[in-house]
């Protein structure tokens, strides 16, 4: 049973990201920005019922940019749900924009790119992230840097967040969560930790039962001089406590 659901859903899913990338090269080029973002946002929402995946939002979702969004990091669909509950620009490591399928979907999805170990490029990132912000964009992070278990979360890096402390711009504490539907406790089974491999643990999700993604949107916060490091502590804080809530 669970190998037959899962294969429906991958199914379904595989469907979904080729439709996807035929909208991108067919689409995009003649939609507005804003009409891009919903697009993506539309499309988001659709992947995550296809993998057997509701949303659930609480707290508000920012309106409109400039703002930060820091949540923490558990898992490959953290980026299709926080995309489905408010689309955003991510920053994600470069060696995304070269998977398959996925990379061409996050590059259309206006995805900011980094290499992590180059000190150089993370400064060529925190200046691309502060002229984003003064345009009035509106910008997603994982702080902890790589995928945590679920169960604690690690520590947050401050160099990123920098971006919002030399445009004053406001950041916003997002917590996120998946529930096993059935029995309302928290699910592990999208995690994507250590060792573990990609496919293992897509395959793992499709055959769990029916999983709710939990995006619980906090404050927003300003710097208020405080310097990237004590806000970025403040930040870490109020993730945990919303990722708990």
């Amino acid at each position: 049973m669970k190998a037959l659901r899962a294969v429906w859903r991958l199914w379904r899913m595989l469907g979904h990201i080729l439709k996807g990338m035929a909208i991108v090269a067919l689409r995009f080029p003649a939609l507005s920005p804003d009409q891009q973002h919903a697009r993506v946002q539309a499309w988001s929402m659709e992947l995550l019922a296809k993998a057997g995946i509701s949303l659930r939002l609480q707290g508000q979702p920012p309106v409109t940019g400039p703002v930060m969004l820091v949540a923490n990091h558990i898992s490959w669909l953290d980026i299709p749900v926080m995309h489905a509950a408010r689309h955003c620009r991510f920053v994600s490591k470069s060696d995304v924009k070269a998977w398959p399928l996925i990379g061409g979907l996050a590059t259309a999805a206006g995805t900011l790119y980094i290499e992590r170990a180059s000190r150089r490029d993370a400064l060529r990132m925190v200046h691309t992230m502060q002229e984003s912000l003064e345009r009035g964009e509106v910008l997603g992070v994982f702080p902890e840097g790589t995928t945590g278990d679920g169960r604690e979360i690690l520590p947050f890096h401050a160099n990123l967040i920098q971006a919002a402390v030399a445009a004053n711009a406001p950041v916003q504490p997002v917590g996120l969560r998946f529930v096993d539907r059935t029995t309302g406790d928290l699910s592990f089974a999208p995690s994507y930790i250590g060792d573990e491999t990609l496919v293992g643990s897509i395959w793992r999700t499709l055959s769990a039962p029916a999983i709710e993604a939990v995006v619980h949107y906090g404050e927003p916060q300003l710097p208020a001089g405080r310097d990237r490091r004590v806000f970025t502590q403040d930040l870490q804080a109020a993730v945990d406590r919303l990722r708990r809530s």
